[in-house]
C-alpha cells in the first residue's frame, strides 16, 4: 500500500513513539516516506519550506500530517491554527493522533479544523490496527483537494 509521491509528515517529540508509529506503518506495509518533525516549529518549517527546510520549497506539502498535541517550542493546536490560516496548506488532511485524554483537546483540535482525532492505544496490537486503518484511509480511499499554488 503505497504512493511514493505521498509523503507523511509525523509531528512526534516522543522518541519512542515515533519509533513506534514508524514500526506500526512499516508492519502495515505503508511504504510512503515519513518526515519526523520533533516540535512544532519544525513542523511549520518544514510544511512552509522555511529555516533548515528551506531548502523544500519546490517539493510539494505532504498528503497527510499526523500531529501530536503535547509538543515543546508550539503545541500541536497552535500547529493546527497556522496550518490552517495559511492558504497553501488550510486544505491540508491533519490527523490528530495523541495520548491526550482530555475532552477539550478533542473539543479544540476540531474546532481548529483537524479532520481526524485518534486517541493512541496502549496495546501495541491496537495501535498497529490503528495506523494500518489511518494509512489505507488517508492515503489511498481519502481524495485530496488540488494542490495550490504559492503566492
Amino acid at each position: 500500500m503505497s504512493d511514493s509521491n505521498k509523503v507523511i509528515l509525523l509531528v512526534e517529540d516522543n522518541q519512542d513513539d515515533s519509533m513506534l508509529t514508524l514500526r506500526a506503518f512499516k508492519r502495515s506495509h505503508v511504504m510512503n516516506p515519513i518526515a519526523v518533525a520533533r516540535d512544532g516549529i519544525e513542523a511549520l518549517d518544514f510544511l512552509f519550506a522555511r529555516g533548515p527546510h528551506a531548502d523544500r520549497e519546490s517539493e510539494p506539502l505532504p498528503a497527510l500530517v499526523i500531529l501530536d498535541l503535547k509538543l515543546p517550542k508550539l503545541d500541536g493546536l497552535g500547529v493546527l491554527k497556522a496550518i490552517r490560516a495559511d492558504e497553501r496548506t488550510q486544505l491540508l488532511p491533519v490527523v490528530i493522533l495523541t495520548s491526550s485524554k482530555q475532552e477539550q483537546d478533542l473539543i479544540s483540535g476540531y474546532s481548529l479544523g483537524a479532520n481526524s482525532y485518534v486517541r493512541k492505544p496502549v496495546d501495541f496490537t491496537e495501535f498497529l490496527e490503528a495506523v494500518k486503518v489511518l494509512g489505507i484511509y488517508w492515503l489511498m480511499m481519502n481524495q485530496t483537494p488540488p494542490e495550490r499554488p504559492s503566492p
